[in-house]
């Protein structure tokens, strides 16, 4: 069977519609899924770009020809997913989507029991030798048959579990779901929420007619940031293609990292279970490790990646973690990843704390972030090597890429997953600090 084998990435399957995933290609990804699982159910659900249904029709003919039954969820967010597949036992789960990426991108989010990923290493390789080799499809003298189930209502009230909904206060919130699932998933919760939204783009619309559906580039939050300021709204919160990413922008249309978000959801959850476990990747602001042993709880840095936290939330039995990149996970949704989720519970310690967001994220954060800044380079390892060699004076890992730490300033120099890039973030005490420490170590990875 021909496939391009760059679309099978370190978290999932991705790649262009048709060019290199078609309804085929999804058929044969079906049978590997299956011969490798050995599954009895895999529940499958599919976000609302133009190529998702056809996907979805041919994924699943794979996996019943292979003699496995499919619960299909039809139209649902990558965490309601997680939270079917958790929730009522399933074998797996396959969703359709691409996330944030451009309408002609499209491919697979794929889990095992109780919501654990399938990786790079551990699982998508073995599903994609299995289809070179021609192993994949063994057709079953019984095929699986499919049933659809309808999760909407008993998801919204599994999410709104994680709060006091009386605590809540009547906020004025814009959130902009960029035409993806949020749309769908958000209204079953917002309707029982004591708040006024002003909703941007709800409709499923998998062209994007607006704006790409990836909220972590500012380019994307114009519209957001407008009528925030036009409704004089409390905050503004907008999620991704397939909604299981949240960010936060303040009432002046400040976006919040991912990191600061961490730090909120952390907050919130410590003061309800003091001297849990919070685990935070390595580009977070020191300020969320700070944060979390300051109310009592452990910190614990990661390498990036949900592939790699969610086994490490195992290990720990940690409450919570976080990324700057906007996935948070939560151990009492079986340690998966859910923007809606973080969204409450960050709503919930706005209320109790009875502050404006900017205020609270002002007393927690002191420092002064570049952001992530990417550079093409020749060699990596050359590169990542002149970098250390001139930082030898600060205290280094090398855990994910390279961290050098000083006092009053720290980076992480770390390559791309799929690209000859290495990405870049400096975080120091003051914004000048920041400014020449950055120019310097760009200096050396450009060779300028």
């Amino acid at each position: 069977m021909p496939i391009d084998a760059s679309i099978f990435k370190a978290y999932d399957i991705r790649g262009t519609v048709p060019g290199q995933l078609n309804a085929e290609i999804a058929y044969h990804i079906g049978a590997a899924l299956t011969t490798y699982l050995h599954p009895k159910t895999i529940a499958v659900g599919r976000d609302m770009r133009v190529s998702s249904d056809d996907l979805s029709r041919n994924l699943i003919h794979g996996i019943t020809d292979c003699g496995s039954d499919v619960v299909d969820l039809g139209l649902c967010s990558t965490d309601g997913l997680y939270y079917a597949v958790g929730k009522f036992g399933y074998d797996g789960g396959v969703m359709i989507t691409a996330s944030h990426n451009p309408k002609e991108y499209n491919g697979f989010k794929i889990c095992r029991k109780m919501a654990e990923p399938l990786s790079g290493e551990e699982g998508l390789r073995q599903m994609l030798e299995a289809i070179q080799q021609d192993t994949h499809l063994v057709k079953s003298p019984s095929p699986g048959v499919t049933v659809r189930r309808d999760i909407a209502e008993e998801y919204a009230a599994h999410c709104l579990s994680f709060i006091d909904v009386s605590t809540v206060r009547p906020y004025r919130i814009v959130i902009d779901a960029g035409n993806g699932m949020a749309g769908m998933t958000l209204p079953p919760v917002l309707g029982k929420l004591p708040i006024e939204v002003t909703p941007l783009y709800f409709e499923l619309d998998g062209t994007f007619p607006n704006h790409p559906a990836s909220p972590i580039e500012l380019e994307n939050l114009v519209d957001l940031q407008k009528k925030i300021a036009e409704t004089k709204a409390d905050f503004g919160v907008a999620f991704d293609g397939d909604a299981d990413r949240m960010f936060l922008l303040d009432k002046n249309g400040r976006q919040l990292g991912g990191d600061m978000v961490t730090a909120l959801v952390a907050k919130s959850l410590l003061s309800k279970h003091p001297g849990e476990t919070v685990l935070y990747n390595l580009i977070c602001s020191k300020a969320v490790p700070e944060l979390i042993e300051r109310t009592g709880g452990r910190a614990i840095r990661t390498r990036v990646g949900h592939a790699l936290i969610k086994p490490l939330m195992k290990k720990y039995n940690a409450i919570f973690g976080g990324e700057h990149s906007g996935h948070f996970y939560f151990r009492d949704f079986w340690f998966a990843d859910s923007g809606l989720i973080a969204f409450l519970v960050c709503l919930e310690l706005l209320s109790t704390e009875n502050r404006p967001l900017h205020e609270l994220v002002r007393q927690i954060d002191p420092y002064f972030r570049s952001g992530e800044i990417n550079s093409r380079v020749k060699s990596i390892a050359d590169t990542i090597a002149r970098v250390k060699e001139a930082f030898a004076s600060g205290q280094q890992d090398e855990i994910d890429g390279l961290t050098v730490s000083y006092d009053s300033f720290w980076f992480n120099l770390r390559p791309s997953n799929t690209e000859p890039l290495l990405r870049l973030n400096v975080e120091a005490h003051s914004a000048g600090l920041l400014k020449m420490k950055t120019s310097e170590i760009l200096k050396i990875i450009r060779g300028e």
